[in-house]
């Protein structure tokens, strides 16, 4: 039999810990007169309740670390467990959502999606805005521990090639956890603050300009308006821009820079490539709307900006239609949100890292078809990469476009036309954030959605932020066995 206790110990700790986190919101509503406080109040009792007796009835001697079963369960179960914890403030607090909606506006939120199934932000409690930001700035946070902590000892992806990087962590994930753990806290707060004193700067309201930095930082894109970031034109936008790439690039790095280390940043490779091919979507949409539409070039300049690194980075804020800009403009915000920013990060979706392996494995295979009878291997910044890592990163490529394909054809059944259902996968498996199409209303909430849609749509949220396959490794029997 398979021990669940140290996965559940540790995901009843932090069932307890976000319990604690809703009194925040809570002493929000409280100070603002909302008698909505009280949906908080009950939500952080029984959640702090469950999360204790949890970690209490399953408390064991973890000193051993966790085995790779453990990390599997702790990533795959806490990605489920504390979404379902995270919407109670939500279910109790408005009557008007469904436990469907308010479980995708919870995993939506620790995924950092960016999806809505609130149609009505506006005059939402300031407190239940709040919690949303919230969870994404926690989801954020975790996915960053996760991918540099569980991540590479779990194989995922190619994830095994930063194992080098001084995180060799199997057999020793727990001490080398909290370490790690609190290097990226100290990093995570440090730019959500000054994320936030930016934004008050630029012509914020200092709760927007709070609620807008954890769900910048986190690459999230939850905002407390139906227009998302299009009631901040200008300023805004470009404070906007500058920190969504900051928090797409790999947090090891910032880490580094706090400690004099300048040098390894620059010569990041994916962090040159993300750079590099930002740019390059920056420059074709913004040459395309000028001679399509005769556009000025700094409005247009700031708005393409903007919104190709909301969608490049998985953020998911949308400040203008960009459906209106063409269908190449529209092709290429498409394509940079199946690329998304670079490991380590709390961007979304594929990765820098894992395009660059894909590029190099191709060139590769091309010169030993010249060359059969060279000896040629995959490099990465100038490091020979393992042959595992390269099946590894392809493996993880077919399994991509196979579930991509798959939600595409299981939304399509639920009664979604062809666009909306290629939109809805792909904000879905990407954590992109924003959907297009029929049934969708105009402030982008997925509401009409039917209830089925809204589960697929969950399930592929879930999927693509933990990188498929450790989500997809429990469904094999072998797994189960002792």
């Amino acid at each position: 039999m398979i021990d669940l206790r140290p996965a559940s110990h540790i995901i009843g700790l932090l069932v307890a810990v976000l319990g604690l986190l809703m009194l925040l919101p809570m002493a929000l509503d409280w100070q603002r007169g909302d008698a909505n406080w009280r949906a908080f109040l009950e939500a952080s009792i029984i959640t702090t309740s469950a999360g204790a007796l949890i970690a209490m009835s399953t408390r064991s001697d973890i000193a051993r670390g966790l085995g790779l079963r453990d990390s599997f369960l702790l990533t795959s179960g806490a990605w489920l467990v504390l979404p379902a914890f995270g919407t109670l403030p939500l279910l109790i607090g408005a009557p008007d959502i469904s436990f469907t909606d308010g479980f995708f506006e919870a995993m939506s939120g620790m995924t950092t999606t960016g999806t809505t199934a609130i149609p009505a932000l506006d005059v939402l409690p300031w407190g239940a805005n709040l919690w949303r930001a919230m969870l994404q700035w926690l989801g954020g946070l975790g996915i960053i521990i996760v991918a540099l902590i569980f991540l590479p000892v779990m194989k995922v992806g190619g994830m095994q090639f930063f194992r080098s990087e001084g995180f060799d962590t199997l057999g020793k994930i727990l001490p080398r956890a909290i370490d790690i753990s609190n290097a990226m806290l100290r990093i995570y707060v440090g730019l959500t603050v000054l994320c936030a004193v930016v934004y008050v700067i630029s012509g914020m309201t200092p709760f927007d300009a709070i609620l807008h930095s954890l769900t910048t930082i986190s690459t999230g894109g939850f905002s407390n308006y139906d227009a998302s970031f299009g009631v901040y034109k200008g300023a805004p936008e470009v404070v906007a821009t500058v920190f969504m790439i900051l928090a797409s690039l790999p947090f090891i790095r910032f880490v580094q820079l706090t400690q004099g280390q300048v040098r390894p940043i620059w010569q990041d490779v994916q962090v040159r490539a993300y750079l590099r091919w930002t740019l390059y979507a920056i420059a074709v949409i913004v040459i395309y709307r000028m001679f399509r539409h005769e556009a000025a070039f700094w409005p247009t300049l700031r708005e393409v900006s903007f919104n190709v690194v909301t969608i490049f980075s998985g953020t998911g804020y949308l400040s203008e239609d960009v459906t209106q800009w063409g269908h190449l403009a529209f092709v290429v915000l498409l394509v940079v949100g199946l690329i998304g920013g670079c490991t380590s990060s709390t961007a979304c979706s594929v990765k820098v890292f894992r395009y660059l392996i894909l590029f190099e494995a191709i060139k590769t295979q091309i010169k030993r078809l010249h060359s059969p009878h060279r000896v040629l291997a995959v490099h990465y910044g100038g490091r020979p990469v393992e042959a595992d890592v390269v099946n590894s990163v392809i493996a993880f490529f077919s399994l991509f476009i196979l579930s991509y394909g798959v939600l595409i054809v299981a939304l399509s059944l639920t009664g979604l036309s062809a666009e909306t259902a290629m939109t809805a996968a792909w904000t879905a498996i990407a954590n992109v954030g924003p959907a297009w199409g029929q049934g969708i209303s105009p402030s982008g909430a997925i509401d009409q959605f039917p209830t089925s849609a809204k589960w697929l749509m969950i399930f592929g949220m879930y999927v693509g932020r933990l990188e498929l396959l450790s989500v997809y490794v429990l469904l094999l029997p072998r797994f189960w066995r002792a």
